[in-house]
């Protein structure tokens, strides 16, 4: 009887391991920023990037304030990025909100290329050709999108793309 008991701790470790495995939204990862202020990260703007006529600014971080923001992470080489681009499109629409884009180790033609082919949703659009500005937001990968109160803190963070769901659930504004 003694010599079953490590097997049966084992064989309920592995169940416990398989059930905790499966269970939870594997996009919603958590992030030390959340309920922080955003990091205060200023990047150049997209060289030659317009929108309705006028130049795209770059990231500015003291306009997190005053407005909910939705900043995603996003690049031309991202497949993800393609597919959530008219959702995009769509959330830029809500005049609640302000979205703002970081263009993560891209090519500025190929970032430009994207954006003309798919949709500049971006008020603000930032190049983080180095990946600095990643590193301070916590990003894994692209795509990634952060919900940035009134207050400038962070509300939510989405790793993977936006889609129908997440879109009306986590990041429109009430």
């Amino acid at each position: 009887m003694i010599v079953f008991i490590p097997l049966i701790a084992f064989l309920a470790l592995a169940a416990l391991f398989v059930l905790r495995l499966g269970a939870g939204d594997p996009s919603r990862i958590p992030s030390a920023l959340i309920g922080h202020p955003a990091p205060r990260t200023d990047l150049p703007p997209l060289a030659g990037l317009a929108r309705e006529g006028k130049p795209v600014p770059g990231v500015d971080s003291a306009d997190f304030k005053g407005q909910v923001t939705v900043l995603n992470v996003w690049a031309s080489w991202c497949v993800p990025c393609r597919d959530e681009a008219p959702l995009l499109l769509t959330l830029a629409a809500d005049p609640r909100v302000r979205v703002v884009g970081i263009n993560y180790k891209d090519q500025a033609d190929n970032a430009r290329r994207f954006l003309g082919r798919y949709g500049n949703p971006f008020a603000a659009n930032g190049t983080d050709d180095n990946g600095r500005a990643a590193i301070e937001w916590g990003v894994y990968g692209v795509p990634e999108t952060f919900v940035i109160g009134r207050d400038g803190r962070i509300a939510y963070k989405l790793i993977g793309p936006v889609t129908p769901d997440n879109l009306d659930t986590a990041l429109k504004p009430a």
